[in-house]
């Protein structure tokens, strides 16, 4: 059993060198979030958005000498398997590991940090599987194969799998990548509420899109090129400066009333 420290922050990077395959993808990371905050990592196709959440995930794993700390759990020094039980993960790029598994057991699975449930539930177990599907307007998907769903019903899945766990660090990474506009919208007003109801829950959202990120996330990151361009204050960091330095395009940005930011390249 892991025990964490509700003190230190939710992630604590320092030094981090990461190579694959011999190919140095991230450099010199570093860079705390503290627990309960929301906040964003944006940056280009191949700034190393990826690789940082593999490094977090305890996947990938940085050159020696650096540190890796996540809910105060020292990599190197915890059972990284029973530290992923209290983060969920949610991507739609799980749908590739994911197995043959229906609705109610991929959300079952969050329990165990799996991709795949294999015990018996409970019926308390099972009613709350089904709470968090008819929240999610999901509830049709209970009995359907993970592989079969659209990538918007997937995802539906992925947040409910997330959610059942009462994880303490919850990252989603590109969310929205296979979504069209309606999906889109109804992820995002989900992840807004569950933002707002979870003071205590540490939110990371990766994504290349300014407009997906919402103004509750109000810490920001932007990656280029596998390094830290800039970490801070979400107002600091979402500028049309910034925005040009890793994009290398002319970017207006349009502020809605309620407070999302739009692109408009020029």
């Amino acid at each position: 059993m892991v025990n964490l420290n509700v003190k230190c922050p939710a992630i604590k990077i320092k030094d981090a060198n990461v190579y694959l395959d011999g190919v140095q993808i991230l450099h010199d990371i570093n860079f705390e979030i503290e627990q309960g905050q929301k906040c964003f990592i944006l940056g280009a196709n191949g700034a190393g958005k990826t690789t940082l959440v593999k490094t977090i995930l305890g996947y990938v794993w940085p050159k020696w000498g650096a540190c890796v700390e996540i809910l105060g759990q020292r990599f190197g020094k915890t059972d990284l398997n029973e530290l992923r039980k209290n983060i969920a993960w949610v991507s739609p790029f799980i749908h590739k590991m994911a197995g043959i598994n229906n609705g109610v057991d991929m959300v079952l699975s969050g329990r165990e940090g799996t991709l795949g449930y294999y015990q018996q539930a409970s019926n308390d177990e099972i009613d709350e599987v089904a709470n968090l599907l008819e929240s999610l307007d999901a509830i049709h998907l209970a009995n359907k194969n993970f592989a079969d769903m659209s990538s918007g019903e997937q995802v539906k899945i992925l947040i409910a799998r997330a959610l059942f766990n009462n994880p303490k660090l919850m990252i989603l990474d590109e969310p929205t990548a296979y979504l069209d506009i309606a999906q889109k919208e109804f992820l995002l007003k989900t992840v807004d509420k569950i933002a707002k109801e979870n003071k205590n829950l540490t939110i990371i959202f990766i994504s290349q899109n300014i407009s997906d990120i919402l103004p509750v996330f109000d810490y920001g990151m932007i990656l280029k090129d596998g390094r830290i361009h800039k970490y801070g204050k979400r107002e600091d960091v979402l500028t049309e400066k910034n925005l040009k330095d890793i994009f290398n395009v002319d970017v207006k940005l349009v502020k809605t009333e309620n407070g999302r930011l739009w692109s408009v390249v020029e």
